[in-house]
């Protein structure tokens, strides 16, 4: 493996399989025999989850919702999913902690950053839940922040496409997929790898994102095994190139 520890990215939407909504058991348990392997491998691994499987804070408060209160509820979602994707892991053998920004004792430890490298540290998953604790705060604004926090190497961003492309690929078909692209590029050209907040701040401390399609059996062991099958997000200065 190229990579020794690593914070993977996935949308709620990720969880909820064909049906559209809510949590698939049969993807939790496809993910869970991938990161068994990668567990088993020696890599440590933290998750972050969203919720937008549940509900979305900015779905509710574009439908009238005071924003903050929205956001809370969003947090509550991604909660949630940690608990179903903990229970997965746990039956495949792996030790897994769910760490929450709000504290809930009763299903969850309170987030605290050096129990969470000893987590990591001891060959136990970790599971980052609730975003930052704040509303206006994204999960992966929580991700890029959890990710320096436990000095990660690298994010690993799950999404639905093979990649960053210069176009939408869905709408232009001769849209390029980037091998590589730097963080002001990303910025400038609002190419929606994650938001501008959590661009920031991985530019600010140089951690790189690997977005790749979650969607294909394999990848995520692929991506930390370095292979070539996504796009980087690299330090500004190394020139993006497209394929």
């Amino acid at each position: 493996m190229t990579y020794k520890r690593v914070l993977l990215k996935l949308s709620g939407e990720a969880l909820q399989g064909a049906q559209g909504h809510g949590i698939d058991p049969e993807v939790l348990s496809r993910l869970a025999r991938e990161l068994k392997a990668i567990h088993d491998g020696g890599t440590q691994l933290a998750l972050v989850l969203g919720g937008g499987n549940i509900f979305r804070g900015v779905a509710g408060a574009s439908a009238g919702m005071d924003r903050a209160h929205a956001d809370y509820m969003g947090m509550l979602a991604t909660v949630i999913n940690a608990l179903a994707m903990q229970d997965a892991l746990e039956k495949s053998g792996i030790p897994t902690r769910v760490m929450s920004a709000i504290e809930m004792r009763e299903v969850a430890e309170p987030y605290i950053r050096r129990r969470a490298i000893n987590h990591l540290e001891n060959s136990t998953m970790v599971i980052f839940a609730a975003g930052t604790g704040n509303p206006f705060f994204t999960t992966d604004t929580a991700a890029a922040l959890r990710a320096m926090e436990i000095k990660a190497e690298v994010i690993l961003k799950g999404t639905k496409v093979d990649g960053i492309y210069d176009q939408d690929p869905a709408i232009e078909p001769t849209a390029k997929r980037y091998d590589t692209v730097c963080y002001t590029e990303v910025l400038k050209n609002n190419l929606k790898v994650m938001d501008a907040t959590a661009i920031s701040l991985c530019r600010e401390h140089g951690m790189p994102i690997a977005v790749f399609d979650m969607g294909v059996p394999g990848n995520i062991a692929r991506v930390i095994a370095g292979e070539n099958i996504g796009t980087t997000v690299v330090p500004d200065g190394d020139e993006g190139t497209l394929r």
